[in-house]
């Protein structure tokens, strides 16, 4: 029988094993983003990388309601929107050589990373 040790031991030892490496990655134009993406996913494959996704996640949309006129006139209005679009990868087990090509990987002005190891 094992013990509640060996049990503890056994679980450390597979979460410790599995690393991921979670890129999020957002955008205002969609196709600055796509690009982006595999741009990002050619460089993990050249070193051999497991990649899950790339995932799209909900387009947030932010809608402002802006007055016309500064006096008068209130019911003519104007209504604007910014859509952001993002999209997330996740590398498992990434090595260092792959970490290092990651960060000096130029990307287009507009698109916005965020990296997370988990």
């Amino acid at each position: 029988m094992a013990t509640t040790a060996t049990k503890a031991k056994k679980a450390t030892s597979k979460t410790a094993e599995t690393q991921k490496l979670r890129i999020r990655v957002r955008a205002y134009e969609s196709k600055v983003l796509d690009a982006s993406v595999k741009q990002i996913i050619d460089t993990a494959r050249r070193f051999e990388a497991i990649i899950q996704g790339p995932i799209p996640l909900p387009t947030e949309i932010k809608r402002y309601t802006v007055n016309r006129a500064s006096f008068v006139y209130k019911d003519a209005r104007e209504q604007f929107e910014m859509r952001i679009n993002k999209r997330l990868i996740d590398i498992v087990n990434p090595n260092a050589k792959l970490i290092e090509a990651l960060t000096n990987l130029s990307l287009p002005s507009g698109v916005d990373i965020d990296v997370k190891m988990a």
